[in-house]
């Protein structure tokens, strides 16, 4: 991967022997692989047991949790926050957990979209949910930066599964209480 990066500096015409850039081919490969450091874990591995025995059958929602991501068509990162909800039936998914699966998938080459439903598919294959709510919103550096470079735009997309999808009140619910 250092050649690589070396390469595409090179390529735009730039001195690799330039003091500034000596390292750079290392380091752009270093970051480059922690930036994409999802496709190394796996959902087991994260969940790591984290599923507990519950009576609870109320929506449980964790709001604001930051992703970075890189868009899958240019390279450019997608900054944002995702909330995710679930109503369980038996377990509950340990809280941090919830965060661990959006930075698992939020860490390889994505679309907003796609990220939604992965997260959503997911929750509720571990915690076997009667429904599963994500929203995300996030700021596409290759709209802000690159193309149209409109600074104040966001995304936001969504994945209702289960009883967030046929069930208004559960939808409401959840939405009301991201407000």
């Amino acid at each position: 991967m250092r050649d690589h990066f070396a390469s595409i500096i090179a390529s735009i015409g730039e001195d690799l022997n330039r003091p500034g850039l000596l390292d750079t081919p290392d380091r752009a490969a270093k970051a480059f692989q922690f930036l994409t450091r999802g496709y190394n874990q796996t959902l087991d591995e994260v969940v790591n047991g984290a599923l507990f025995p519950s009576d609870s059958e109320e929506m449980i929602m964790v709001k604001d949790i930051e992703l970075y991501s890189l868009c899958e068509h240019h390279l450019l990162p997608f900054i944002g926050k995702a909330h995710v909800a679930y109503i369980p039936t038996g377990k509950v998914l340990g809280l941090s957990k919830v965060a661990r699966i959006v930075d698992m998938f939020a860490r390889r080459l994505q679309i907003q979209e796609q990220l939604t439903v992965q997260i959503a598919e997911s929750v509720q294959q571990i915690t076997g949910a009667s429904g599963v709510g994500v929203i995300i919103e996030a700021k596409h550096m290759c709209m802000m930066m690159r193309g149209v470079e409109k600074q104040n735009s966001s995304m936001k997309t969504s994945a209702m599964l289960g009883s967030f999808r046929t069930n208004q009140a559960t939808r409401n619910e959840f939405l009301s209480l991201l407000r």
